[in-house]
């Protein structure tokens, strides 16, 4: 099985993190997983599947959230051991870091969260991987600070950041790719020694219309062009949700991209990173 740990800046295959919103029934979660994996592996991408086993940042209190936290949480570990890959999951509180992290490989602070300390360092003491979202409301730079907390230059400890774009007035986001060249210059320089933070992008909530009515809307033809040029600017993972179908999705039905996309989707994401890497 991949290590998390192991994924580093710059490197020469792109990673994927990738999966559906949220664990809706463990065959939604196999149908996903029969497809990335052997897709990712063929292109020589790292995989790591992602879907939360519950959804505390809803929009509405009238949302779904949860099959129920240990069911879910189960279907991601058989996901983990039927697949031979890494699982990723979000967590919404200090207390949920230790639970989590029994059954998963990478603990997710939502953008909301990501500057709550207390989080932070709980999934830090967990010992596995953190994939910190940049809050829509930071500037680029603002999320060293975050990176700090649990991994200062000198005690580095395996944590990514993930851009997801950033807040443009009411009901919307915008993406600055300029975002994703500074976080790359700050997270991999030197100073940073041993322990390079690396970058991804997040192809799918960057695209979302937060709160609109009832729930978040989103402009999926945007997800392809705005993540090759996520791609062309430079980033070391790349990450999005897939469902069978999305119409059907229980969150973030507008956003996530159709799985039978999928393969055309990455083609073009893995050629471009190979052009981009040799340049």
């Amino acid at each position: 099985m991949l290590n998390p740990q192991t994924l580093s800046a710059n490197a020469e295959h792109l990673f994927v993190i990738a999966g559906p919103c949220v664990v809706e029934s463990k065959e939604c979660l196999r149908e996903v997983a029969t497809v990335l994996k052997p897709l990712c592996q063929s292109l020589n991408l790292p995989y790591i599947f992602k879907a939360s086993y519950r959804k505390a940042n809803r929009t509405s209190g009238g949302s779904f959230e949860t099959i129920g936290d240990e069911r879910a949480l189960a279907y991601l570990a058989e996901i983990r051991a039927e697949f031979d890959v890494p699982v990723l999951t979000d967590i919404h509180s200090a207390e949920e870091a230790a639970l989590a992290a029994k059954y998963v490989d990478v603990l997710q602070i939502p953008a909301f969260l990501c500057r709550q300390s207390d989080i932070l360092l709980a999934a830090a003491a967990t010992g596995k991987t953190v994939n910190i979202k940049k809050g829509q409301f930071l500037a680029p730079d603002d999320i060293v600070k975050a990176v700090d907390k649990i991994s200062p230059p000198a005690k580095p400890y395996p944590v990514w950041v993930t851009e997801r774009g950033t807040s443009f007035g009411y009901h919307d986001l915008v993406v600055d790719m300029r975002s994703l060249a500074i976080m790359r210059t700050l997270l991999t320089s030197e100073s940073r020694g041993s322990r390079s933070v690396p970058v991804v992008y997040d192809a799918t909530h960057s695209v979302q219309q937060p709160s609109v009515g009832a729930q978040s809307g989103g402009k999926r033809e945007f997800i392809a062009p705005l993540a090759r040029a996520a791609v062309a600017v430079g980033i070391d993972g790349l990450f999005f949700e897939t469902h069978p179908n999305p119409a059907q999705a229980k969150s973030d039905a507008a956003t996530q991209l159709p799985l039978g996309e999928a393969e055309r989707f990455l083609q073009q994401i893995a050629t471009l990173h190979e052009t981009v890497r040799t340049l």
